[in-house]
């Protein structure tokens, strides 16, 4: 039986059941994957669910990961996945809540959260989280994670013109909304 030649030897190392390349792979990815996470959901225990619920999606199906795999743009779409299904999942159970008269929880951010980033940063995520889903996860992908529109067009399941002009569209828009002077 001839051997599997990965692109990439930590996917190799995955593929294999090594223990020691989970750990490799969360350590090096879990930051980016965790500001990716809490800058969609808006909500850091949210994002930390997300990212466990990401890892463990690694756990499982590592063995079946195809030698061409890019594990950081499989691990983003995994976890941009995970994301959408909880919103999807956020909006029935505010239609529950409000259908039975209950209001739902409002996010807060904590003085940590706040205290953590200065005054441009602030401008800055406020303006993100004011754009659309589409295209603050285009903006995050290519600005704040460094892939690709290639690899941001897979990511997000478009083709890569299709996503070229979506990050067009969403520079744009982030632009407009620093010119107006959004507030944290």
């Amino acid at each position: 039986m001839e051997a599997v030649a990965y692109k990439d030897p930590l996917v190799a190392r995955l593929a294999a059941g090594d223990r020691a390349a989970y750990t490799e792979c969360y350590n090096a990815l879990r930051p980016r994957l965790f500001g990716f996470l809490a800058r969609l959901a808006g909500n850091r225990a949210v994002a930390e669910e997300l990212l466990q619920d990401t890892f463990m999606k690694l756990a499982r199906h590592a063995h079946a990961l195809r030698p061409d795999t890019e594990i950081a743009a499989w691990l983003f779409t995994v976890a941009r996945n995970a994301a959408t299904s909880h919103r999807r999942w956020a909006r029935l159970d505010a239609t529950r809540i409000l259908i039975w008269g209950s209001k739902p929880e409002t996010v807060v951010l904590t003085p940590e959260d706040l205290a953590a980033a200065n005054a441009t940063e602030r401008r800055v995520e406020a303006a993100i989280a004011k754009l659309s889903q589409s295209d603050r996860e285009v903006l995050l992908l290519v600005a704040a994670e460094d892939f690709s529109p290639q690899q941001a067009a897979e990511i997000l399941g478009i083709g890569e013109a299709a996503c070229r002009q979506r990050l067009s569209r969403a520079r744009q828009r982030l632009q407009a909304l620093l010119d107006e002077g959004v507030k944290p």
